[in-house]
C-alpha cells in the first residue's frame, strides 16, 4: 500500500524535524575513527603511566618529579606549557586548526599519607614527613589514574587538531588534597594566579575514577554533587591535676568527650536531614602525656561535609556554640577554629543536560547512570565558581568484585582497565562542546 504526504504536511513537521537533526542525530554518530583507534593504541602507555606515578607517589604541593614527568610530555607533543603554577601546577595549551572557545580538562595530581598495604607489583614504597610525623606516601585516592589518562588525551589531541575547534587547557592541578598547614594551594590558588585566564576558559571538565563503580560505568549527577567540607579545631582548656584527685582539676578529656556526644545530636537531632546529608567527624583527639596526669588541655580535629547552604550555616553555628558551652558546664573553657576546605561541587545544569549525550555515545546509554550527591569533597568545585563546569565519576572497580577497598584506605587498588574509557570520554567531551559552540 502507498501512502501520500501532501506539502502541508511536510511543512508543518519541518520544525520537529530539524529539532531531531539538531539534538538527536549527533548523539548517534560515533567518535571520530581515526581518533579512536589512536586512543586505543595509547592505552598501554597510559598504564604505564599510572604505574610510575603510583610507584612515584609526592604529597600536596610537594609534587616536584611528578609535575617534571608531565611538564616533559606536554612540551613533546608541542603544547605551550606553563609550570609552577599553584607552586607545582602544570597546564598545557593546545590549538585547534579552527577558532572558537576555550575548554579546560583538569587532573589533581598529588598523594596522600598512607601506607600502601598490598601486593601489587608497582606498590608504593615511598616514605615521607607528614606534620612533623613519618608516613608511607601513596595514591591511595586514583589521583596516579587522572594524571595517565589526561596525558593520554593531550596526545591523542595533539594528533588530532584538524577535529579541535578552539582551544584546550590540560589543567594538572597540585594538593587537592589540601595544602600543608600554613600553606596556600590547590584550585584557590591556581585560580588566583590566573589559570583560567589567557585565553580565558568557558567550561571546566573533570572526571574521578571510584573503586565501587564497575569499569565501564560512568556515573554523574546534575546540581550538588559533592559537600562543600570544612575543617575544625577544637580546643578545650581544663586544669592539670594528679590523675588520682580528679577533684583537684578540670579534666579536658572528659569534656572533650561530651563535646564529641553533643555534636552528633545536631546530626540525629537538628539538621533536617531529609532535605540533604549532612556529616560530622572527629578525627584526631590530642591530648595528655602520662596514665597519672589529668592534662590541662586537649585538641580536637575533624571535619563537615554539608550539601545545603542553610544545613552549613545552622550546623556552624550550633557546633560553636555547643562546644563553648559543655566545657563551660565543666569548668573548662573551649574555643573552636574553622577553615574551609572546599564548597559544593555543582555540575552546572544547562552544560550537563548538555554532555550527558557525549557520555552515552562513548560508554553507551546503559553505562551512564544519575547517582546521588555524595558528602565527598572535591577543590574542582572552585572552578565551577567561576565557569560552568561538569564533574563525573568514572569506573575503576574490577567487574564482579563485591568487596571493593575504600578510598583513601591502605589497601585501595583501582583496575588499570577503566583508565582506557576514561581518555575516550574526556576527549569527546572536549571536542563536542568546542564543536557545538
Amino acid at each position: 500500500m502507498l501512502y501520500f504526504i501532501s506539502e502541508k504536511t511536510i511543512m508543518k513537521a519541518l520544525p520537529t524535524l530539524f529539532l531531531f537533526i539538531l539534538f538527536i542525530a549527533p548523539l548517534k554518530a560515533q567518535m571520530d575513527a581515526s581518533l579512536l583507534k589512536d586512543i586505543e593504541k595509547i592505552e598501554p602507555k597510559v598504564i604505564d603511566w599510572r604505574h610510575y606515578f603510583h610507584q612515584n607517589p609526592e604529597l600536596s604541593n610537594r609534587e616536584f618529579t611528578t609535575a617534571k614527568k608531565i611538564e616533559e610530555h606536554l612540551k613533546s607533543l608541542g603544547l605551550e606549557v606553563q609550570t609552577k603554577i599553584a607552586k607545582t601546577g602544570v597546564v598545557g595549551i593546545l590549538k585547534g586548526e579552527k577558532p572558537g572557545k576555550v575548554v579546560a580538562l583538569r587532573a589533581d595530581i598529588d598523594a596522600l599519607p598512607v601506607t600502601e598495604r598490598n601486593n601489587l607489583p608497582f606498590k608504593s614504597e615511598v616514605t615521607d614527613t607528614f606534620l612533623g610525623t613519618e608516613t608511607g606516601v601513596m595514591h591511595a585516592c586514583g589521583h596516579d589514574t587522572h594524571i595517565a589518562i589526561l596525558m593520554g588525551v593531550a596526545e591523542v589531541l595533539a594528533k588530532h587538531k584538524n577535529l579541535i575547534k578552539g582551544t584546550i587547557k590540560f589543567i594538572f592541578q597540585p594538593a587537592e588534597e589540601g595544602p600543608p598547614p600554613g600553606e596556600e594551594g590547590g584550585a584557590k590558588l591556581m585560580i588566583k594566579e590566573g589559570v583560567l585566564k589567557n585565553p580565558d576558559v568557558d567550561a571546566i571538565f573533570g572526571l574521578h575514577i571510584n573503586s565501587g563503580t564497575p569499569v565501564g560505568t560512568i556515573k554523574y549527577k546534575s546540581g550538588g554533587t559533592m559537600a562543600a567540607v570544612e575543617r575544625f579545631v577544637v580546643t578545650v582548656k581544663g586544669k592539670q591535676t594528679h590523675g588520682s584527685a580528679p577533684w583537684d582539676g578540670v579534666d579536658p578529656i572528659l569534656i572533650s568527650a561530651k563535646i564529641i556526644d553533643g555534636f552528633q545530636t545536631i546530626i540525629s537531632r537538628e539538621a533536617p536531614l531529609v532535605d540533604e546529608a549532612a556529616v560530622i567527624t572527629v578525627g584526631k583527639i590530642t591530648s595528655g602525656v602520662r596514665f597519672n596526669i589529668i592534662p590541662e588541655s586537649a585538641e580536637m580535629i575533624g571535619t563537615v561535609r554539608t550539601l545545603d547552604p542553610d544545613m552549613r550555616t545552622l550546623i556552624i553555628k550550633r557546633m560553636t556554640e555547643m562546644a563553648q558551652n559543655i566545657s563551660k558546664a565543666y569548668g573548662g573553657e573551649a574555643s573552636i577554629e574553622w577553615q574551609n576546605n572546599t564548597v559544593v561541587t555543582y555540575n552546572d545544569p544547562g552544560l550537563t543536560a548538555q554532555m550527558v549525550p557525549t557520555l552515552e555515545k562513548v560508554a553507551g546509554t546503559e553505562q551512564v547512570v544519575v547517582t546521588k550527591a555524595t558528602t565527598g569533597g572535591e577543590d574542582f568545585s572552585y572552578f565551577q565558581e567561576e565557569v560552568p563546569g561538569f564533574y563525573f565519576f568514572l569506573g575503576g572497580m574490577t567487574p564482579g568484585n563485591t568487596t571493593p577497598y575504600p578510598h583513601h584506605t591502605p589497601d585501595f587498588q583501582i583496575d588499570d582497565n577503566g583508565m582506557l574509557l576514561g581518555v575516550k570520554v574526556m576527549s569527546q567531551l572536549a571536542l563536542d562542546y568546542l564543536n557545538a559552540q
